[in-house]
């Protein structure tokens, strides 16, 4: 028994260094020389130095630490431990996880470091009113269009939206779609699949965690111009919350104290040139969508669609509905001051200067 657990002793001291010791925490040799002996396993310090030369050739970057009595301790590993802490806080935020799903991830992050930094990764910032997935299936349907395509195949799949009495109601009247994964895309805290539709000629997209009865055919995927020019960077800089729709180019008048949310949704290559003191004229493309209105309403007075026109009248109609909605619609023609305040954009006229 005892030679058995001599050919053990390097695998009980891997473990002893990935488990207890990291850049700040260490282990003097009396201690190591403890931890085997619990184990049935005698050693003497020539013996471990060896031994933590021979973990050293093989590639675990195990050093000491600057103490008296000396301490060993494994230094470098895959992650360090701001990089766990960032992939928990990635976790534990992502909505496309069930909450069960979320913690047996933690756990399994928690792995990669030491018990003691196991311990902060514990400690995380709770998400607020962070509403999760309700589809425990959401892994492996990630893990199923992933195969798909590197298979080149459609999928056939079920998509579900809920309806009165939260109850999930199936589109399509029930049917499958199968369609041609082009690219899995993670926004705003959800995966989504984009696919080619033969049928419609055209891409369309579908929440992963609203799928159903997903599975791979043995149809091949269809190859044309569309989906080979397809280019995800610039799809996720014009679509607000994945909405398709047609790109539009748009130039907005923003506020000063509005400008850094637009420079974080579409990034510093816009093109901006100073308009009136305390404004900036932005010109950027974004696809039409009730998204885009309500990422644009956030701002209040703060950005104004100056062109296209049409965009602007359709903006205002959408802000008019939800007024009427609400009971709150003011009377026609009754002017609005703070639209006055705009540079370029005259009370009452539009760009063109004719008539609003």
């Amino acid at each position: 028994m005892a030679q058995e657990n001599q050919k053990l002793k390097l695998l009980h001291l891997v473990r002893l260094f990935h488990e207890e010791t990291d850049p700040d925490h260490g282990l003097t040799m009396p201690q190591i020389i403890e931890y085997l002996a619990a184990r049935g396993i005698a050693a003497e310090r020539k013996a471990i130095y060896r031994d933590i030369e021979a973990l050293r050739s093989f590639g675990l970057d195990i050093g000491t630490l600057p103490r008296r009595p000396v301490e060993y301790a494994l230094v470098k590993r895959s992650f360090s431990q701001p990089e766990l802490l960032l992939l928990a806080d990635a976790v534990q935020g992502s909505r496309f996880l069930t909450q069960a799903k979320s913690d047996s991830l933690v756990r399994s992050l928690k792995t990669l470091g030491s018990r003691h930094q196991a311990r902060s990764l514990a400690k995380r910032t709770h998400v607020e009113g962070r509403v999760r997935t309700q589809n425990e299936s959401v892994f492996s349907h990630v893990d199923c269009i992933h195969e798909a395509l590197r298979e080149r195949r459609k999928v056939s799949f079920k998509y579900f939206k809920y309806g009165p009495g939260k109850k999930r109601v199936l589109q399509h009247d029930g049917k499958p779609y199968v369609e041609t994964p082009v690219h899995l895309v993670y926004s705003d805290g959800f995966y989504y699949l984009i696919t080619y539709n033969d049928k419609h000629a055209d891409l369309a997209t579908y929440r992963v965690d609203r799928m159903s009865s997903l599975m791979i055919t043995d149809e091949p995927s269809t190859r044309n111009e569309v989906i080979a020019s397809f280019d995800v960077a610039e799809h996720e800089r014009r679509a607000f919350g994945m909405y398709r729709g047609d790109p539009v180019p748009l130039t907005l008048l923003v506020r000063d104290d509005a400008m850094s949310g637009v420079i974080d949704r579409f990034g510093r290559d816009v093109t901006a040139t100073p308009a009136d003191e305390g404004w900036t004229r932005v010109a950027v493309t974004a696809m039409e969508s009730p998204v885009l209105f309500g990422w644009l309403a956030q701002f209040g007075d703060a950005v104004v669609v100056e062109k296209p026109t049409a965009l602007a009248r359709a903006y205002a109609a959408h802000l008019r509905a939800i007024l009427d909605a609400h009971g709150l619609a003011e009377e026609d023609g009754a002017p609005d001051e703070k639209a006055a305040d705009a540079p370029g954009v005259p009370a009452g006229r539009d760009e063109e200067g004719g008539a609003a």
